[in-house]
């Protein structure tokens, strides 16, 4: 998402990314890592357990993409780390590289 954020943008999506850590030690991370999208803690897995993407063990992540639309359906949905090509590409209808004409 980060290398790619103009493209998401571009495209009228509005990347995030939620892990389990506390916020505390979100900004070290985000720091780190150089996000330029906002990153939501769920230390409880409330919001990993609503979206399935709970491991089989009820406390690891499994890595999964979803863009939700304005109107509060789900656009696209996909375990692992999909090419950002191919998010783009589902969300707007396959129009190039996602810019909206």
């Amino acid at each position: 998402m980060r290398d790619e954020i103009e493209r998401f943008r571009q495209a009228g999506i509005q990347p995030f990314g939620v892990n389990p850590a506390a916020v505390g030690s979100h900004a070290g991370y985000v720091a780190k890592m150089h996000f330029n999208f906002p990153l939501l803690s769920d230390p409880d897995r409330a919001i990993a357990e609503a979206y399935h993407a709970l491991k089989e063990d009820g406390k690891g992540i499994q890595r999964s993409v979803y863009v939700v639309g304005t109107d509060g359906t789900i656009k696209f949905a996909e375990r692992g780390a999909p090419p950002p090509a191919e998010i783009v590409a589902a969300v707007t209808g396959g129009r190039g590289n996602g810019v909206r004409a």
